[in-house]
């Protein structure tokens, strides 16, 4: 890539990036983190016209005024939906600073007031989200179901055993994908929970060794000494507060975000439901080479479909990521029909 088209990529990023950051902080109206989303979006403009001024110097035609594409304007939109703590990940992808405001795992929990405090830390800014869970799960379904389906359809020709079968792989893995995802998340919180209670023992038991080891936390993070006693003493007046505080300096663990296993189950299942019936819909109304190429059809829309959504995760290309899905879940499915015809014939 040449110095001219460089500088007019770079322009378009800073662009974007600079329109998402008003975005977020429309959702943060009311709040500090709107102020410092905005200051962003200055520092985002700024440099944008750095590589606009880089550009006209190396003879470059000035661009038209900017106008966010389809995929950027489809994360403002899921971002003002949703909200921005639920699409971290994806805003993190698409070079959106300032996500690590949102990480509940992050020692701390307080809002950097500077942008040059923002983007040293990423830990969990790119972390699984219900979103992120939702597109996987479809792909699970859409895959393991449609390979499933072609490998008995290559092996029996029997529309009945076709559906039956991608009926109960659906249900199968919809299921397991579900109790898997309950107990994970039960344990989870399980071991969350355990922590809290521990804390909230020594809590009542050792108050003034708890301040203390608070204080000193504060004052690792650069309060004076006084300063980091005065606002340990000062949380430990309400006890729930003290508590919150805690689990969350000291174990890292926000307490209103340890999440619901029966959500993370019945997601996970619904996520399954949706991918595995693609491939299944076409055997439940017609039947021979007619369903076969409708199920087909279906099931490479889907995976490109799948493929591009994932893009908003990655940051490639939305193209690019639904062909190379399309590629690997076409593979799969090639591979398990002729894996089918050939047992077919072997066994028959």
């Amino acid at each position: 890539m040449n110095t001219t088209a460089n500088a007019l990529e770079s322009w378009r990023e800073e662009q974007r990036s600079a329109w998402l950051y008003r975005v977020v902080a429309e959702c943060e109206a009311g709040t500090p983190r709107a102020a410092l989303f905005n200051e962003l979006a200055e520092a985002a403009e700024e440099q944008s016209q750095i590589w606009l001024d880089t550009l006209k110097a190396e003879g470059g035609a000035a661009p038209a005024p900017f106008r966010p594409d389809l995929r950027t304007r489809m994360v403002a939109r899921l971002t003002r939906s949703l909200k921005p703590r639920a699409m971290r990940g994806v805003l993190a992808a698409m070079k959106v600073r300032g996500m690590v405001l949102y990480d509940a795992a992050l020692p701390s929990h307080g809002v950097p007031t500077r942008r040059e405090d923002v983007g040293r830390r990423h830990r969990g800014a790119t972390s699984g989200n219900a979103l992120r869970a939702g597109v996987f799960g479809v792909n699970d379904g859409l895959v393991s179901n449609a390979a499933l389906i072609y490998g008995v359809a290559g092996a029996a020709q029997d529309p009945a055993i076709i559906a039956l079968t991608g009926v109960a792989g659906l249900l199968a893995g919809a299921f397991s994908m579900a109790a898997g995802e309950y107990v994970s998340v039960r344990s989870q919180r399980e071991m969350f929970e355990y922590q809290i209670g521990l804390e909230r023992d020594e809590l009542e038991k050792y108050p003034q060794e708890e301040a203390a080891e608070l204080a000193l936390i504060y004052a690792a993070k650069g309060m004076t000494p006084e300063e980091a006693r005065r606002v340990a003493d000062t949380l430990m007046q309400d006890p729930e507060r003290a508590l919150d505080t805690l689990a969350r300096e000291e174990l890292g663990l926000n307490p209103d975000e340890l999440g619901s296993p029966w959500v993370a189950a019945l997601s996970s299942f619904a996520a399954f439901t949706v991918g595995a019936a693609l491939p299944l819909l076409p055997f439940l109304f017609a039947s021979g080479r007619v369903a076969l190429l409708e199920s087909i059809a279906l099931t490479a829309l889907g995976l490109f479909a799948v493929g591009a959504s994932m893009s908003l995760f990655t940051g490639r290309h939305a193209i690019l990521s639904g062909l190379r899905m399309l590629g690997i879940g076409g593979a799969a499915g090639l591979a398990t029909y002729f894996i089918g015809a050939w047992l077919g014939v072997a066994l028959g």
